[in-house]
């Protein structure tokens, strides 16, 4: 049995507004271990928010992880009380990075605001894990780095305290593999540097995820998190897959263009085995999810 709590609202001074988050957890367990759950920039406007990502808490929190989400500044549920014209609109690329910071800076609120979580957070073991924009997000934190556009500075969002990842059709390199649109309005991708990123990270990208809003790359480019960076880290290609794999974003997302109810399965059950293995040491489960993926019929490789 699981449960969930929402919205906790943590005060965020210099932030447009409070950060509301989402909690996950079973209802029994000790010694949780934690996930950060970073939400792409979609259509919907409430599935890229703390409400999104059902079909992949429900199964972490069931496999025993506090699932924490927060809603950042480019959620569609905020756009009438955030500034269209803020200098990191409307992505807020930056923000959503150290929204999880302050998030692993708050947990005692947290936790005195959930009576049932409270004693239970392992706090020596925590992941990040996002989803297309949330993707880069997460690559920001386990060591990423870009310059940013608007004063040239040199970022680094790196957070030590997250021990692993895992990428959902994240972006990719910057320079010449963006594309016109790309390269002009999130001008932040074009310096993207994968190479300081050494976290140990599970990358997953589809086969049929060519992004041409984003990329003249074509679908590889979102592996590109797993080439360019060090190890160690893990790739797992799904056959078939789009940009919403299968969709994975929320029950019935009307975004989906590849819906599968199998697929969206398949990658939950990679994220939670990669996550038991990773944390927890649960060599096992990762060694079932990556041999899940071997035969004629395989969802990937």
């Amino acid at each position: 049995m699981i449960f969930s709590v929402s919205p906790i609202v943590l005060a965020a001074p210099g932030r447009a507004v409070d950060l509301q988050v989402k909690v996950t957890a079973p209802t029994t367990g000790e010694r949780l271990p934690i996930v950060l759950l970073s939400h792409g920039h979609g259509a919907s406007n409430n599935l890229s928010s703390l409400n999104g990502y059902a079909p992949l808490v429900t199964l972490l929190a069931e496999q025993g992880f506090a699932v924490i989400q927060p809603t950042h500044l480019d959620s569609k549920t905020l756009a009438q009380r955030v500034d269209p014209d803020d200098a990191e609109a409307p992505l807020f690329w930056r923000t959503r990075a150290l929204d999880m910071t302050r998030v692993l800076d708050r947990l005692d609120p947290i936790e005195d605001a959930v009576p049932q979580l409270k004693g239970r957070l392992d706090r020596t073991k925590v992941a990040v894990a996002g989803h297309s924009l949330g993707g880069h997000t997460a690559s920001l934190l386990l060591g990423a780095r870009l310059t940013d556009p608007l004063d040239g500075e040199q970022v680094n969002l790196a957070e030590p305290r997250i021990k692993a990842g895992v990428l959902l059709a994240a972006p990719g390199r910057g320079g010449d593999a963006l594309s016109e649109f790309a390269a002009k309005n999130y001008s932040f991708f074009s310096t993207t540097d994968f190479t300081t990123m050494a976290t140990p990270a599970l990358v997953i990208a589809g086969d049929r995820d060519a992004s041409p809003h984003l990329t003249t790359a074509g679908w590889e480019w979102h592996t590109d998190p797993y080439t360019l960076a060090p190890g160690p880290k893990d790739l797992v290609v799904l056959a078939g897959a789009e940009h919403g794999l299968g969709g994975i974003s929320g029950y019935d997302a009307a975004e989906t263009t590849d819906e599968d109810p199998a697929r969206v399965a398949t990658v939950a059950r990679l994220v939670s085995a990669y996550l038991r293995n990773v944390l927890l040491g649960d060599g096992g489960a990762w060694r079932d999810a990556r041999d899940s993926l071997t035969g004629d019929r395989a969802e990937g490789k």
